[in-house]
């Protein structure tokens, strides 16, 4: 039964870190007005025929905290990597010098800084509900173990247990939106 107990903490565990893992690459993404390579996760170049991740085919650099620098493998490949970033529609506008894509990132209006602290916070509760799903499904299987013989109290000390977990990486989220909330509201 504590082999199964175990069982059941360390699958809780992997999943509420996984749903931390998925909030922390989502928080990533949100621009706070400085240049991120992590802002172009999302962009697809055609690269012979196919649609491949920007990653694929270039080098990502922040030169400095209001320019991407996009040094491609391939030098034909500037116009398709420019196509790209205009597909993703991430409101940039990239320009080339023959070399390299530049992006140059504008500063954010007070209003979109809001926005934003919307949009971190509505990934943030979507990473709680992941969480809490996690608890639920080891509480479901703590009290599967019930009916095949766990005693009344060592399945209650099983579900405190998981609820502790699940408070812990809860204030973890919160931890972590705030200081996306921070950085976001920096000028």
């Amino acid at each position: 039964m504590e082999e199964d107990l175990q069982f059941i903490f360390d699958s809780a565990k992997e999943g509420m870190e996984s749903a931390m893992e998925r909030l922390e690459h989502e928080l990533a993404r949100i621009r706070a007005g400085k240049a991120s390579p992590a802002m172009l996760t999302s962009v697809q170049v055609e690269y012979y025929g196919s649609n491949v991740p920007l990653k694929n085919v270039a080098n990502v650099n922040t030169p400095d905290s209001k320019t991407l620098m996009i040094q491609p493998f391939e030098k034909g490949i500037l116009e398709e990597i420019e196509k790209g970033i205009m597909r993703a529609n991430l409101g940039f506008n990239p320009g080339n010098d023959g070399k390299v894509v530049r992006i140059s990132i504008p500063p954010l209006t007070e209003e979109r800084r809001r926005d934003l602290v919307k949009q971190a916070k509505a990934v943030a509760e979507q990473g709680k509900v992941s969480i809490r799903n996690a608890r639920k499904d080891a509480n479901d299987e703590i009290k599967a173990l019930q009916k095949d013989g766990l005693s009344e109290d060592r399945a209650k000390s099983a579900e405190a247990e998981v609820q502790d977990m699940t408070t812990d990486f809860s204030n973890k989220v919160d931890t972590l939106v705030s200081a996306k909330e921070v950085d976001i509201m920096t000028i």
